[in-house]
């Protein structure tokens, strides 16, 4: 076994998400993780988890949950942001993002949303989560 470098001091190590509903959770997510380079890491009965180098993304349904939904705009997590290396690659994942299920927010500013510096994509779940896939613009 190749013994993987020391991350970073201050890398993320995981993320946890709690969701409602497992399944739709995953149908969600899966695609997209996969798509962006992450592999299936752990798998248990309320959860899964995909890596990227040294760090992992883990959906779970906790039966410790005391609500239902998640609302982006209360306290708490608002939007996972994720590189994406091309605008093109942003316009792709954001179609199949669609056709996931995914939302497109601020659709009357898209893909600028976030400024004329960025490409980006502003989308949310099933479950109300938001990501953001995010290009630098081509340099002039």
């Amino acid at each position: 076994m190749t013994e993987q470098p020391t991350p970073a001091p201050g890398t993320l190590h995981h993320v946890e998400i709690w969701v409602p509903a497992l399944d739709r959770a995953v149908s969600d997510w899966q695609w997209l993780l996969e798509d962006l380079g992450y592999t299936l890491h752990q798998n248990w009965d309320n959860g899964r988890s995909w890596k990227l180098g040294p760090t992992y993304l883990v959906l779970e349904q906790s039966p410790a949950l005391t609500a239902e939904t998640h609302d982006r705009c209360a306290p708490g997590l608002n939007h996972l942001a994720f590189h994406i290396d091309t605008a093109d690659r942003v316009d792709l994942l954001t179609s199949k993002a669609r056709e996931n299920g995914w939302t497109l927010l601020f659709p009357d500013r898209h893909p600028h949303a976030g400024g004329s510096h960025q490409h980006t994509a502003y989308l949310e779940s099933r479950d109300g989560f938001e990501i953001e896939l995010v290009a630098p613009l081509a340099r002039r």
